[in-house]
């Protein structure tokens, strides 16, 4: 199983996972020319996409799913909740392509296996994704407020983590933020901080080679070095070394990452 998170942040996101036999994206909340553009870069048509399956409404994560759904006649899957809150810039989408995947369900995608599990956000119903094929386990969390032992005992034991790594808590506090805003970041159903991040991480990883992809970082309060710094010296005060026991990747929201498989280090 192969992956590329073609964008991660406040303005887009959208991660692309494929196997021998299908190919999938996990939200498309870029415009459907630019999630076109991203997959071009990694070499994939996305005439050959096989399902998109939406974490929750937010324009972020749903911004070209209607344009792409209707253009490659894509079949998508969301809950029922997120199916009714979806927002009117979607458009249309056929019936035909709207398909039901309840939280805590599991769906067969070919020689994918893919579960929802519910996460902490301030949305209908959110969900995040935990992927299998064969032995290749991935899972892609982001928007959580806070991390609870469901979670962790489901992302554990994962070969890659997207993992939500939002906001430096003195950026947000210190920056231009309404307060109402600040305090929505900060809160359950906001987003997780880069030491909550790391903390969380803890409690996650095996020390087994896994590989982190922090992700969905503030542009206005959060920096990729700081992020990646913060976690790194929280797991490293656990005895962990960072490069050996667990690899801290990048993501971006201009860019995508390169197309990898989930075991490589």
């Amino acid at each position: 199983m192969k992956f590329s998170v073609l964008a991660s942040g406040s303005t887009g996101n959208s991660t692309y996972i494929e196997s021998d036999s299908v190919r999938v994206l996990v939200d498309a909340g870029l415009s459907g020319k630019q999630i076109e553009q991203r997959l071009e870069q990694i070499n994939v048509d996305p005439s050959t996409l096989s399902a998109i399956l939406v974490t929750h409404e937010h324009i972020d994560h749903v911004r070209g799913l209607g344009v792409l759904a209707r253009r490659y006649q894509i079949p998508i899957y969301m809950n029922e909740s997120t199916w009714r809150h979806l927002p009117s810039s979607v458009g249309d989408i056929p019936e035909s392509l709207q398909n039901v995947l309840e939280t805590g369900a599991a769906l067969e995608l070919s020689d994918l296996r893919v579960e929802s599990f519910a996460i902490s956000h301030d949305a209908a119903e959110p969900v995040a994704y935990h992927i299998q094929h064969g032995e290749d386990l991935l899972s892609i969390v982001t928007d959580l407020g806070y991390v609870n032992q469901r979670i962790i005992d489901r992302v554990s034991g994962s070969h890659t983590i997207v993992w939500e790594s939002n906001h430096d808590v003195e950026m947000l506090r210190m920056g231009t933020y309404p307060w109402n805003v600040k305090r929505r970041i900060l809160g359950d159903t906001g987003h997780l901080s880069n030491e909550d991040a790391g903390v969380a991480l803890t409690e996650i990883l095996k020390g087994m080679g896994e590989n982190i992809y922090l992700a969905h970082l503030s542009r206005d309060n959060n920096l990729s070095e700081l992020a990646h710094l913060t976690v790194k010296n929280i797991l490293e005060e656990t005895g962990m070394q960072v490069g050996r026991d667990v690899h801290l990747w990048p993501t971006y929201d201009d860019r995508p990452t390169p197309l990898r498989a989930v075991k490589d280090k």
